[in-house]
């Protein structure tokens, strides 16, 4: 069990470096005013989201679902904090949703967001980290 942890940590350390980086680079990008810089954030976005955050995402789901079948739900099913994580869990998959839509926008040269919007919704993910990190190794109730 403890592989499987480890295994579920890494890749959601992974699918979180995506999710600080992509909106950094969409604050960046909104400030871009040059064709050749444009493109540029493109494929860095395109890259970071279908080649590290969305297979990370998945792989931390699936790491996850497995340990939960290896005994974790036995141990902790009754605990409300592992509700809670859950609920966190699915905004952050609604986050990554957002930043999926921004991800579009931005490719199909829509964006209507300044950089100041960017900056804000990229400091999302680390409540969401606080508050699962705290969830998942204090377990508070």
């Amino acid at each position: 069990m403890l592989w499987l942890k480890a295994l579920h940590l890494i890749a959601m350390v992974c699918w979180f470096a995506g999710l600080f980086y992509l909106p950094r680079l969409y604050v960046y990008h909104a400030m871009s005013d040059d064709a050749a810089s444009d493109e540029r954030f493109k494929i860095m976005e395109r890259k970071l989201f279908f080649g590290i955050m969305t297979p990370s995402m998945i792989a931390t789901f699936v790491f996850g679902i497995w340990l939960l079948m290896a005994g974790a739900w036995q141990l902790y099913s009754h605990a409300g904090w592992l509700y809670v994580k859950f609920a966190l869990l699915l905004g952050l998959v609604i986050y990554h949703y957002f930043c999926w839509q921004w991800f579009k926008d931005f490719r199909a040269n829509e964006n209507k967001r300044d950089h100041i919007f960017y900056r804000w919704m990229n400091e999302i993910p680390v409540l969401f980290l606080v508050a699962i990190i705290i969830l998942a190794v204090v377990k508070p109730f």
